[in-house]
C-alpha cells in the first residue's frame, strides 16, 4: 500500500470535483470549488475521519468494497479507478467480469437525473449503483453477494423478490428477465461467470428450467411495468433503458406513468428510507 501517494490522489480527485456534478448545491459560502471531505464521506457511506485519514496517509488498508465507494463518490474513470486499487495494494476489478464498479459517466447522469428514479445495472442484472429516489422506490440493491447480486437469481429463489410484481404479471416479467439473460450469455459465449450462473439456476428453479428451454432472447430497452410497493401502494412505471456501446451496463430509468403513480412516487419523497425493507423489491 502506497499510503502518501493514495493520500495525495484521493485528495487531488476530491478537490477536483464540482459540487454540482455530484447533485450537490453550491452554496455562495463554499470557500474551495471542490468536494468537502465530509461530502465524500457522505457519498461514498463512510466516516469523515476515516476519510481524513485517509487523505493524511494514515488509515489502514481501506477494502475492495470501500475503494469501490470512493471511487463512485469521486466519479472516477475506470483508469483512475484501477490506480486506486493499485495504490491501495489490491488488484482492481476485472473490466469483463459482474464485480465491476458503475462508469463515471453513467454515475453523472444519476446525478443529473435527480428526483427520477435510475440505476445503473450491469449486463448480467447486477445493480451496481442507485440514486436515492430509486432506494426509495425499489430499496438498496447495492450490497448483495454471491448469486443474490444478480436480479435473475433473486426473482426465480426469493419468493419476496417476485411479491412486487402482480400476479398476473410474474410470468411475463420473468420471461424477459430470462430472455435478457440469453443475449447477454450470446455475447459473452465461454464466459464461465456466465455458464455457472445459468448452471445453479437450472439446479434452482423448475420455473427458470422451463422458460431457458424456450430460448427467448431480447434485450430490454423499454417497458410499462406493474409494481406493488409495500409503503404506497400500486404504481405504473415506464422503464426505459440506456445500454452502453459494449452492451456492458445499462442506465435503467424509471418514470410514472400515470397521475397517480406521480402522486405516490413524491409520497415517497417525503416517507423517506426509514423502516425500508431492503431486500424485498426488484428494479426491474
Amino acid at each position: 500500500m502506497q499510503r502518501d501517494e493514495l493520500a495525495d490522489f484521493l485528495r487531488r480527485r476530491r478537490e477536483a470535483i464540482r459540487p454540482a456534478e455530484v447533485g450537490i448545491a453550491d452554496g455562495p459560502r463554499r470557500r474551495t470549488t471542490g468536494l468537502r471531505r465530509e461530502e465524500v464521506a457522505m457519498l461514498a457511506g463512510m466516516s469523515v475521519d476515516y476519510v481524513v485519514r485517509l487523505e493524511q496517509g494514515r488509515s489502514s488498508q481501506p477494502s475492495p468494497q470501500l475503494l469501490g465507494a470512493l471511487a463512485r463518490a469521486l466519479r472516477l474513470s475506470d483508469d483512475e479507478r484501477d490506480h486506486l486499487f493499485h495504490l491501495a495494494g489490491h488488484r482492481p476489478p476485472p473490466a469483463d467480469g459482474t464485480a465491476r464498479l458503475a462508469r463515471a459517466g453513467l454515475m453523472r447522469m444519476l446525478d443529473l437525473l435527480g428526483e427520477i428514479p435510475a440505476l445503473v445495472l450491469s449486463d448480467l442484472g447486477e445493480v451496481l449503483a442507485q440514486n436515492r429516489t430509486a432506494v426509495l422506490l425499489t430499496g438498496d440493491h447495492t450490497g448483495f453477494t454471491g448469486d443474490r447480486r444478480y436480479i435473475v437469481h433473486r426473482w426465480f429463489t426469493d419468493p419476496a423478490a417476485r411479491a412486487v410484481a402482480p400476479v398476473e404479471e410474474r410470468e411475463h416479467y420473468g420471461r424477459q428477465i430470462v430472455a435478457d439473460l440469453r443475449a447477454a450469455a450470446g455475447r459473452r459465449t465461454g464466459d464461465p461467470v456466465v455458464a455457472g450462473l445459468i448452471e445453479r439456476l437450472q439446479a434452482a428453479s423448475a420455473d427458470f428450467r422451463r422458460l431457458w428451454a424456450e430460448h427467448e432472447v431480447a434485450v430490454r430497452r423499454a417497458a410499462r411495468k406493474t409494481m406493488l410497493h409495500p409503503r404506497v401502494g400500486r404504481m405504473l412505471l415506464d422503464c426505459e433503458t440506456l445500454v452502453t456501446p459494449d452492451q456492458s451496463q445499462q442506465l435503467l430509468v424509471l418514470t410514472p406513468a400515470d397521475a397517480e403513480t406521480r402522486e405516490r412516487l413524491d409520497l415517497l419523497r417525503v416517507l423517506g428510507i426509514e423502516d425500508f425493507p431492503t431486500e424485498a423489491g426488484t428494479p426491474q
